[in-house]
């Protein structure tokens, strides 16, 4: 293998997460008053609505579906009973439907910040360039799943891809595994380490911010003021 493999697929991964970790404990540190996101809905609601529910209907799913995918080894599928062909369809046709609605829903958000002048205005450069990233990060995810896997239905992920990411977290990763990777995994795996070293310093840090305090807090009365 040479340099440039050796730094796409061993080099670069590390060096995603640590600018990952540390930047998101600088920013919290340094940056608190900016930690969420600025709202647009009082501009624009519809759009953002539509765009916001497909989104995260489609994405919480496809989270799911890359943890098991990638964590789990082939043969742990197979002590469970699900064979090649049980795995293969869930993940094309059950993985491609999510994956659609998360499509949609970027691709109306997108075009939300783009095309609304006022909303464009609100956001900035940071703004649209995750909304880019974030697109083509789905957009190449969609290509491979429906495109690629029925083109090279010989090719396996869990064999190669899954094989590499479980040994970066075992600190012995192998970049002679991604060798014959077809091009559009690889440039979806590669745009994903990319997002995460653009998180720390983009609106995405609101993803933490989840007021789960809320649950637990008292309700707020209101009572109308009797005049005199």
């Amino acid at each position: 293998m040479n340099m440039i493999d050796q730094f796409l697929w061993v080099i670069f991964p590390y060096m995603s997460l640590v600018i990952f970790i540390v930047g998101h404990i600088f920013r919290y540190r340094n940056d608190q008053f900016n930690w969420t996101a600025k709202s647009s809905e009082f501009i624009e609601k519809k759009q953002l609505m539509i765009g916001s529910l497909l989104f995260h209907l489609g994405i919480i799913p496809v989270i799911f579906g890359h943890i098991s995918g990638l964590l789990i080894p082939k043969s742990w599928m197979h002590a469970f009973g699900v064979e090649d062909h049980i795995y293969h369809i869930g993940a094309v046709y059950i993985g491609g439907f999510f994956g659609v609605l998360t499509l949609l829903g970027m691709l109306i958000l997108t075009a939300r910040r783009f095309t609304l002048r006022n909303v464009r205005r609100l956001s900035s450069v940071s703004d649209m360039a995750v909304n880019v990233m974030l697109l083509v990060i789905v957009i190449m995810g969609m290509y491979a799943t429906l495109v690629t896997n029925a083109v090279q239905p010989e090719f396996d992920y869990r064999e190669t891809i899954s094989v590499w990411f479980r040994g970066l977290f075992m600190f012995s990763p192998d970049a002679s595994l991604m060798k014959d990777v077809p091009l559009s995994f690889k440039m979806h795996i590669l745009m994903g380490f990319a997002i995460f070293v653009f998180w720390p310093f983009s609106r995405l840090v609101h993803v933490w911010s989840v007021p789960l305090n809320y649950i637990n807090r008292r309700y707020i009365l209101y009572r109308r003021h009797k005049s005199n």
